[in-house]
């Protein structure tokens, strides 16, 4: 009896042309995201991990741009949303619409349901709006009265903040910024890399389109990928290291004494989950079947700064997260 092709078990790439189809997708997204190194990695470290991003940065510096290009480069739908005080929760989860012909009830999916979103100005909607998207950050699904709706397995929200024009905004609470992986900073490009972008918007304006790659992206090929971060060695001594670090978030007196003065709150066990993800995300992007010292020290910045609160004194005296962060990073004894 002849075996059709539907009944054969789906041949898995090997780790060797997985690792080459995402660095052709890193590649694909540098050739229009010019002098943001940090947030094309940390956006393709958020994928592997199977994580969500907070990003924060001055309008105009290609947040939008990056998912965008990501998208581009994957067998994935997109969606961008755009987040105000008049926003409700079913203009983001989807609503149940009534059909008179048959006097039913039909559902009627929101963007949330897209394999990538961009949660645009996060802050600018109210509480409730807040609630439902990271509700389905955390539980990969939405509850519509009676019934529950999974989300895609490829899920990634990337949620913008803007860090000036603070009138009219909700700021998420502490205990909401925990469900994302990582919280990035974006800053200015150098003046070199501003005559490039400038440069490569002529270009994109004078084609009127954008830069597509060629063959995107399988999803399975993505989520096959983020199985090989598991197979990555990591040492009992990196182990502790990255454990006695999101431990000193919490009490930091075996290392100095006066940063204990500093602390108010230190980071979840999310943040240990987090940190090993993020850690052999990024070791495994740069070709290493081994996590070390520098792949936690460079990530744990962007892990951590969500999940550590300060004293109101600390505050005062004009320290923020990451001051505490370096200082740890400083004081934990690296293997």
């Amino acid at each position: 009896m002849n075996v059709t092709s539907k009944n054969m078990p789906q041949t898995v790439p090997s780790q060797k042309i997985l690792h080459q189809e995402i660095t052709r997708l890193r590649d694909h997204i540098k050739t229009q995201i010019l002098g943001q190194t940090d947030l094309v990695e940390r956006l393709l470290i958020a994928l592997l991990a199977d994580g969500h991003l907070l990003v924060e940065g001055a309008p105009g510096l290609a947040k939008t741009t990056a998912i965008k290009a990501l998208a581009s480069g994957l067998e994935a739908n997109f969606h961008r949303i755009q987040f105000t005080p008049d926003l409700l929760p079913a203009d983001l989860t989807g609503t149940e619409i009534y059909h008179p012909q048959d006097s039913s009830f039909r559902f009627d999916q929101g963007p949330i349901f897209h394999n990538l979103l961009l949660a645009d100005e996060v802050n600018r909607a109210p509480a409730k709006v807040q609630s439902a998207l990271l509700e389905a950050m955390g539980e990969r699904q939405v509850t519509v009265g009676r019934k529950t709706y999974q989300l895609p397995e490829l899920f990634l929200v990337m949620a913008t903040q803007n860090p000036i024009e603070q009138e009219g905004t909700y700021p998420l609470p502490e205990a909401q910024l925990d469900r994302f992986l990582m919280h990035i900073q974006v800053g200015y490009p150098s003046l070199d890399t501003e005559r490039k972008i400038l440069a490569l918007n002529r270009q994109t304006a004078k084609l009127h389109s954008t830069i597509e790659l060629k063959n995107p992206i399988s999803q399975q090929d993505v989520l096959a990928a983020r199985q090989c971060l598991f197979d990555l060695y990591m040492s009992e001594d990196i182990e502790a290291y990255l454990l006695h670090l999101v431990l000193a978030t919490r009490d930091p007196k075996p290392y100095n004494s006066e940063l204990d003065n500093w602390l108010r709150f230190g980071a979840s066990p999310r943040a240990t989950i987090a940190l090993d993800r993020c850690a052999r995300a990024r070791a495994w992007l740069n070709g290493r079947d081994y996590v070390s010292p520098e792949d936690i020290q460079a990530i744990a910045p962007d892990v951590l700064r969500h999940r550590v609160l300060l004293s109101y004194q600390a505050e005062a005296a004009g320290y923020i997260a990451d001051n505490f962060i370096s200082e740890l990073l400083t004081y934990v004894p690296v293997p």
